[in-house]
């Protein structure tokens, strides 16, 4: 907009030049007046056609023809603002304008000021400059907005590679953060299932040792008890500090599915019903939930023509949370159960849920929940 301002600022400071040099009297002036307010009248409208540049060129053509009719020399008297009006309609010919309505506006433009200047009272040598003038002011125009049009394209391609490499970067992230997230649940579950199991069981042998032990060695073997027990405290208190680290909830889990969705280039339409939201989801829940929505997208990825679905998630009551991904599916034939669905039930069970996976007449449905402590 405030290249528009620049052009109107530059055509309304020629003009009044152009129209005292004519020197007319005032009976004639409102033809002239006419002219140039039909001139400002065009210009006004060019932000409203500045995107389709056919309505765009032929404005500007118009508008030269209203310049070299409205400056012609009627009694053989050349105007020189006309020189400056008609190069300001070529500039923006070849500012707003593809190259080629730009050359075809400059050649317009030529052609009037050449005509004008052929009937008009100039001496030969003035005549050759006016078409020096041209050719130069036409050779700068070309070289002009070929240079334009080369940086940007040089933008265009620095704002790709610039999106690119934000994306990639952010991938990286999400990854290295979701490798690490992997890493602390099961290291949180190596420690849980085996140290602690060990350290539990060996507890019970120390009880049954003491029960059986005579009194001299009881105080001894409770002492050992003891440790053991501070030992398995301090895994619990590790396990703990692990599975705290992990990002819980709705938010969590819609972060990472929306990672997913630009990574693989799929349309995903989120419903969120029925306190989802505030849903107490551990960190491992969120995990297990992420990692059912990423199998079932994967599923709708390898096995359907589709690359869109839509993703429910609700807590109905508070005591279980829900989610449902359904994709459109041609067809009503029987599925088979593979690896992934299978472990997806598993992880599920394992957190107190269960899974259903079903197909009607146009959809294939992956629908799970969670009990929520």
């Amino acid at each position: 907009m405030k290249s528009y301002w620049l052009w109107y600022l530059l055509n309304l400071t020629v003009w009044p030049f152009a129209i005292a040099y004519l020197n007319l009297p005032i009976n004639q002036l409102p033809v002239y007046i006419f002219g140039v307010s039909l001139y400002f009248l065009l210009f006004f409208i060019v932000p409203l056609i500045e995107k389709n540049p056919i309505l765009l060129f032929f404005l500007l053509c118009t508008n030269i023809i209203i310049a070299t009719a409205a400056l012609y020399p009627y009694h053989n008297e050349f105007n020189p603002f006309l020189i400056l009006i008609i190069s300001l309609v070529m500039a923006e010919g070849f500012y707003r304008l593809p190259l080629r309505y730009g050359i075809a506006i400059g050649a317009i433009g030529a052609f009037g000021l050449g005509i004008t200047a052929l009937y008009s009272n100039l001496d030969l040598v003035l005549q050759i400059s006016i078409a020096i003038y041209i050719l130069f002011l036409f050779i700068a125009l070309i070289h002009y907005k070929k240079t334009k049009d080369q940086l940007m394209d040089l933008e265009a391609r620095y704002e790709a590679f610039l999106s690119e490499y934000r994306d990639i970067k952010r991938r990286a992230v999400s990854e290295e953060e979701l490798a690490r997230r992997e890493e602390r649940v099961l290291i949180a579950h190596e420690i849980h299932d085996s140290v602690g199991h060990k350290l539990t069981a060996l507890i019970m042998q120390l009880e049954m040792f003491r029960l059986q032990t005579s009194e001299e060695e009881k105080e001894r073997v409770q002492s050992l008890k003891d440790l053991a027990n501070e030992s398995l405290n301090e895994t619990r208190r590790a396990v703990k500090s692990l599975k705290a680290n992990d990002t819980g909830g709705l938010p969590g889990i819609l972060r990472l599915i929306r990672k997913l969705e630009l990574e693989n280039m799929m349309h995903i339409h989120f419903s969120v019903k029925y306190g989802a939201f505030s849903a107490p989801l551990t960190g491992e829940q969120s995990f297990v939930i992420y990692r059912s929505v990423q199998e079932a997208l994967t599923n709708v990825m390898k096995h359907s023509n589709a690359n869109e679905a839509e993703i429910t998630f609700e807590a109905p009551g508070g005591s279980i949370f829900r989610f449902e991904i359904r994709n459109p599916a041609s067809g009503t034939d029987n599925y088979q159960e593979g690896f992934g669905l299978s472990q997806m039930r598993q992880r599920l069970e394992n957190q107190n849920g269960g899974l259903k996976v079903y197909q009607t007449d146009g959809h294939f449905i992956v629908s799970g929940y969670i009990k929520i402590k």
